[in-house]
């Protein structure tokens, strides 16, 4: 996608990029919460339309608030891109100990949104519309690591085009992403598709909980990649005084209803979950290693220069941006990359295997992913051995589709 493209276009093609999302990885254990949601109100017509309008909400103001926050840092002079939040050890960590806390709700340590007589009623479970926009927030927040086919292309129309076109484009792929559940919400034709609710609702609710501490024990290797064994042993000391406060947070809780004093533990909750916020508070801002995905053979750092220097010398370049929180990279890099057909590709063609690792934020990298119309990771290039103009593949690979670039790009030898 580039700028020649229309402007309808570009939004058709971000809606449909928002739509895939949803499809992808590293939303799961969110959306799962929603369609939770969803079948808990499938006979309350009323309730089910708040929610839903409620999580489009969320999803909207946070998506806004991410363009927003995108196009003031590039008007400030720093290239960043789709994801660039993920870049800040920080935000990993919090977002682990969020997942983290939600694995404990849905397992039933302690709750929220519950009335205290209703705690453990779980057909009285109403988290309300906060709730939905929250889920809805956290949705967009989660689903940063991921890039939907059509939807690079369209960030980085939105990143290259006047800023109000940027925020139109942004707005078209915050209504993709939300349009499913929303339209189930509010058509009750969608809604009979859903199963009926019933006791078995309980267990899927434990069962959710499983692809929560998932994304946590992820987002915690992401931060040993970025920060290193310092930053991970604080977010573990973190998660376990986390795991204390909600547990005790639960038994405060449990009191309330019997009607016992419950306020010191409920003090005591929030000064263990203050003190989270102190370990996190001493994180590293950078790491000295980084996310270059383990390969045969040794890549070669990506730089600007290092790319000038091969260019047009007899050997082709595959250059691989990439970053350890970027889940689709990591598909690729196993299901396409890291195959012993694209090793035997890239032997045979004497290919110069690039690594451009944007774990950590790296203006050049961000810089470079912008010339090539793109908002965001991953992001395959290859350079001809000729020196001819380079070739982008798609974000989604296979094996066929890398071997036929390196083949074509060491046609031309000179």
């Amino acid at each position: 996608m580039n700028m020649s493209m229309s402007m309808p276009a570009t939004l058709a093609a971000a809606f449909l990029g928002g739509l895939i999302l949803n499809l992808m990885p590293c939303v799961f254990p969110v959306i799962s919460l929603k369609a939770f949601g969803l079948i808990r109100h499938v006979h309350d017509r009323r309730a089910a339309r708040v929610e839903g309008l409620a999580f489009l909400a969320g999803v909207v103001f946070t998506m806004l608030l991410l363009c927003a926050t995108l196009l003031a840092a590039r008007a400030s002079g720093a290239a960043v891109g789709w994801g660039f939040q993920l870049q800040s050890p920080v935000l990993i960590a919090t977002l682990a100990l969020v997942m983290l806390a939600l694995a404990l709700n849905m397992m039933g340590v302690f709750e929220i949104g519950l009335a205290a007589q209703r705690l453990g009623n779980l057909s009285g479970s109403r988290s309300g519309p906060l709730g939905a926009a929250l889920t809805g927030a956290l949705a967009i927040v989660v689903a940063t690591p991921c890039t939907a086919p059509f939807m690079a292309g369209a960030v980085g129309a939105a990143l290259l085009r006047p800023p109000a076109e940027g925020v139109a484009i942004f707005l078209a792929l915050a209504l993709g992403f939300a349009a499913p559940f929303t339209v189930v919400a509010l058509v009750p034709a969608c809604a009979r598709l859903l199963p009926k609710p019933g006791a078995w609702m309980a267990t899927l609710k434990h069962v959710l909980a499983f692809p929560m501490l998932g994304a946590a024990a992820w987002l915690a290797w992401v931060l040993d990649r970025q920060g290193g064994s310092a930053a991970l042993g604080a977010l573990l000391a973190a998660a376990v005084v986390l795991g204390l406060a909600a547990w005790v947070y639960g038994l405060a809780q449990r009191r309330q209803i019997a009607g016992v004093r419950y306020r010191p533990l409920l003090g005591f909750a929030v000064l263990l979950v203050a003190g989270v916020g102190v370990s996190l508070a001493g994180l590293p801002a950078t790491s000295a290693g980084g996310g270059t995905p383990a390969r045969a053979e040794t890549p070669v750092a990506w730089t600007p220069h290092a790319v000038a220097a091969q260019r047009g010398r007899g050997k082709p370049i595959f250059v691989n941006f990439t970053a350890s929180w970027c889940i689709t990279c990591q598909v690729n890099d196993r299901a396409a990359l890291s195959t012993t057909v694209v090793q035997e590709a890239l032997a045979r063609t004497d290919t110069i295997y690039m690594v451009a690792d944007s774990t950590t934020y790296n203006p050049e990298i961000d810089q470079a992913i912008n010339q090539f119309g793109r908002g965001g990771l991953p992001v395959y290039v290859v350079y001809p051995a000729d020196g001819g103009a380079p070739v982008l593949l798609p974000q989604l690979l296979s094996p066929d589709i890398v071997v036929s670039a390196l083949k074509k790009a060491s046609a031309n030898k000179s």
